[in-house]
């Protein structure tokens, strides 16, 4: 059995179909010649007063033969014209298709880093463009999936290790079984449940699998309640924690318990990296339509190079801190997804290293004005 026969070159057909409306319009142009010329010669020579049989057939043989030269030799150039020029803009279109299917055949063998040069034709520029842009995407997003499976088998191994080394030291008696064994245990089994809790919401929150339960709320009681629930934390670290609520801010309409979780995560991470004795600020901006808490520490900062990545899962701008110290790594990422699903935008800046840190969490208001529940915001907080 003999397989599906390839397709034919696009080039090819390109310069065939040129030939062919070049000979379509010689055919065209000769049969027009040929009916209507005659009549109208002779009849413009009448009218000229040479109605003479003799005279008429010798003028209307001359005319035929100039007319058939000039006709032939003009439709000889412009069929050269038109086959040299298909062929140059065949060539040309042939290289830059050929030069992306080339590149398009080394990414799916795995080349991520293959490129093509935008050639001068504005389609075929745009076509060159979008390319390099999904090359590039490709390669971040291979970048990212093989962090993940170091991250994720590093995040594994660990709590793995230290169940063994216990297990072990339970089999050659080197430990008795008793309170100290179970606890090492249980906290690392706690600590594999609590990453595949993590990365399961993360998952969920990406592929719109989140169950929420909308409900218009006032951002400043949103970031006044936050605050409240970490205040016990940031007062054992001797951390200000300070909220201002915005007048007038418009409500939103959200799931609370998943908000509070973003802004839960957002204020554990700004007090792990803020020191004793710092300030941590929570801001709500009311703008015209949308609504931006803001959460600004002066902690540690983040390097420029490291803000593009700070949302991502396991990634970590401070390597020497360990998973027991710095959570799992997926937090800021679940805090992103939630606010995606949300319809609104998380966003991180920072001046540098040692200057702080402001995390933007953006949501679009509701149609609803706010009541005045801005003053219970601060009430709750105590300012």
């Amino acid at each position: 059995m003999t397989g599906p026969s390839r397709p034919g070159s696009l080039t090819t057909r390109l310069l065939i179909s040129q030939v062919a409306v070049s000979l379509a319009m010689a055919l065209t142009m000769i049969v027009v010649a040929v009916i209507a010329g005659p009549p109208l010669f002779e009849a413009h020579m009448r009218e000229a007063g040479h109605d003479s049989p003799d005279v008429l057939a010798h003028s209307e043989e001359a005319f035929n033969t100039a007319g058939t030269l000039a006709l032939f030799i003009g439709l000889l150039i412009a069929a050269t014209g038109a086959i040299v020029v298909s062929v140059l803009i065949s060539r040309r279109l042939r290289r830059a298709l050929d030069d992306l299917g080339d590149a398009a055949a080394r990414i799916s063998d795995g080349d991520y880093a293959q490129r093509v040069e935008e050639p001068d034709s504005r389609e075929l520029a745009t076509l060159a463009g979008s390319f390099n842009t999904m090359a590039t995407r490709l390669d971040s997003i291979e970048t990212s999936r093989r962090r993940l499976l170091t991250d994720l088998a590093h995040e594994i191994r660990t709590p793995l290790a230290s169940m063994e080394i216990c297990v072990e030291s339970l089999e050659d008696g080197a430990i008795e079984p008793g309170p100290e064994a179970w606890h090492i245990l249980s906290s690392q089994i706690e600590r594999i449940s609590r990453l595949a809790d993590d990365l399961g919401q993360v998952s969920a929150a990406e592929e719109g699998r989140l169950n929420l339960t909308l409900d218009t709320a006032d951002p400043n009681v949103l970031a006044g309640d936050a605050v409240l629930a970490a205040r016990e934390a940031y007062e054992r670290k001797h951390v200000a924690l300070l909220v201002d609520p915005a007048e007038g801010a418009p409500l939103v309409r959200v799931d609370r318990s998943r908000i509070a979780q973003v802004l839960a995560n957002l204020l554990s991470n700004a007090l792990r990296h803020t020191p004793g004795n710092g300030q941590v600020r929570v801001s709500v901006l009311a703008e015209q339509d949308a609504v931006s808490i803001q959460v600004t520490d002066t902690g540690d900062g983040i390097a420029a190079e490291h803000l593009p990545h700070v949302f991502e899962r396991f990634y970590r701008a401070d390597t020497a801190r360990d998973r027991d110290s710095g959570g799992t790594g997926v937090g800021l990422a679940i805090s992103r997804a939630i606010v995606r699903v949300h319809g609104g935008q998380l966003t991180a800046d920072s001046a540098g290293q040692g200057r702080g840190t402001v995390v933007t969490l953006r949501l679009p208001a509701s149609r609803a004005p706010s009541g005045p529940a801005a003053g219970r915001a601060g009430a709750a907080t105590g300012r």
